[in-house]
């Protein structure tokens, strides 16, 4: 890697081009072949059938499509086009964020700013100490597999209306491997503290020094707080404990498990309990929760830097997917039908992995706005109320992830100190939710008539129901 920094910045961006390039085309492949009706559209993909034999110029990104248009016949007029647009789009766009995270050090110089000037630094002309290359380079390539996975997710989505486990689940574990290996590659935070933290970058002193320092942060469980022993690794049973109840949530919520309550609570809990019993204990699940669990116990005995970043990414996973679960649940029971996809649970789960808890509560507040205004125009269109909500936080994702010094301000900072209290929104908004939704489907009772709107199949459970009786 040092001889990659060493390269002038234009070389490094050309590699970053390429890069994208093939991201893009690996995208572009995900997106035809992990669907629920794969299509052999993607020249990394097989050949159709009635198609004349594909070139190996046609694997060429961006390029290759200009051939592929030959296909047009089995695929449709103007099929290629928005694969090619997303290789350009890809390519370019990583570009860019590269020279904003990289040579502008974006994600960190308007904290230092705003740290300074709040203190009583004055002006905001002062010279930002230069960050770690290391550290900003594990940042971008953490927000590029980010980027790549929510891509096909979202297209998916926009297709089917489902979102695959075979993107969310590597993606999660992908996640929790990066927080693992590289916790500098978490989302940064500026601190000033008395004491180094467990992981961290030294900056400097800050304008009013008390013995104590500016340091780089990933973004912690605890953050904007400093790492407290109750997350210590071994020998704090109490951490291993918290740990392993996400990592097995997470496998709870792969498995597919079916709610049958027509003979009571209590018969429905059984059955879905040695359901899921049984699934966790036989491939595939088993191959990934067992070595999994095992995996967690190691890192907590291990600790240091590595257990910061995997519990960090583990409570970020729970959090994450507990908010849109709670929604789902509360929208189910207040529309009387199923009010989101599974799938798109397990999707913010993967984000919360690599973006951390704090960033997906703001992801979680954002998102809805473009998803509401989109659902009211379908709705007046009399085309349905139900839209794939998967590219929303997806796109949430990719603002916040860019624009974190703006969300994650000192004043935003204050709120966050405080995790009851992020508790307590959360819950009344979620009561909010409910009471909304409800009135919401009165009113369309009322100007539209009775009859239910289109319905959304469960991307995460019926997916895996259907799969299962095939």
């Amino acid at each position: 890697m040092q001889l990659f920094f060493a390269q002038p910045l234009e070389l490094r961006m050309l590699v970053v081009f390429l890069f994208g390039l093939a991201l893009g085309a690996k995208a572009n492949w995900a997106i035809y072949r992990l669907a629920w009706n794969p299509r052999e559209i993607s020249p990394w993909g097989p050949t159709p059938a009635t198609a004349p034999p594909r070139k190996a110029t046609d694997r060429i990104p961006v390029l290759g499509w200009f051939g592929l248009r030959r296909e047009h016949a089995i695929h449709g007029r103007g099929f290629w086009i928005r694969p090619l647009a997303i290789e350009l789009a890809m390519a370019a766009g990583l570009v860019v964020l590269y020279r904003w995270e990289f040579e502008q050090q974006a994600l960190v110089a308007p904290q230092l700013k705003e740290l300074f000037r709040l203190a009583g630094g004055g002006p905001i002309a002062i010279a930002v100490p230069r960050v770690s290359d290391g550290l900003l380079h594990a940042v971008f390539l953490s927000q590029v597999a980010l980027i790549t996975l929510m891509v096909a997710a979202s297209f998916i989505d926009i297709d089917e209306k489902i979102i695959p486990d075979e993107i969310t689940i590597p993606g999660t574990l992908l996640g929790l491997l990066l927080a693992t290996l590289m916790p500098q590659s978490l989302l940064p935070h500026v601190a000033v503290r008395n004491s180094p933290p467990v992981v961290g970058e030294l900056i400097g002193a800050p304008p009013v020094a008390d013995g104590a320092a500016i340091y780089i942060e990933p973004l912690t469980a605890a953050a904007p707080n400093a790492w407290p022993a109750m997350f210590a690794a071994a020998p704090n049973w109490s951490s291993l404990m918290l740990a392993q109840a996400c990592w097995w949530l997470w496998v709870f919520a792969l498995a597919p498990r079916v709610w049958r309550g027509r003979h009571g609570a209590g018969r429905a809990v059984s059955l879905l309990c040695r359901r899921v019993l049984r699934e966790i204990l036989r491939p595939p699940l088993a191959v990934i929760a067992w070595p999994g669990s095992v995996a967690i116990a190691a890192i907590w005995w291990w600790g240091g830097a590595a257990w910061v970043g995997l519990l960090s990414a583990l409570i970020g996973m729970v959090i994450a997917g507990g908010m849109v679960w709670a929604v789902r649940i509360v929208g189910t029971a207040a529309l009387q039908r199923e009010a989101m996809g599974f799938g798109d649970v397990t999707l913010m789960m993967m984000v919360g992995t690599f973006l951390g808890w704090q960033a997906s509560v703001i992801i979680f507040f954002i998102a809805p706005f473009a998803g509401l205004m989109v659902g009211a125009l379908l709705l007046l269109l009399r085309r349905g109320d139900v839209i794939p909500y998967g590219p929303f936080l997806c796109l949430g994702s990719l603002v916040v992830a860019v624009r974190w010094p703006d969300f994650w301000s000192l004043n935003v900072q204050d709120v966050f100190h405080f995790g009851w209290l992020i508790a307590v929104v959360l819950l009344a908004s979620f009561v909010l939710l409910g009471v909304m939704l409800a009135i919401w489907q009165q009113i369309k009772i009322r100007l539209f008539g009775g009859g239910e709107l289109d319905e959304e199949d469960d991307d995460g459970l019926g997916q895996r129901e259907h799969r299962e009786h095939e």
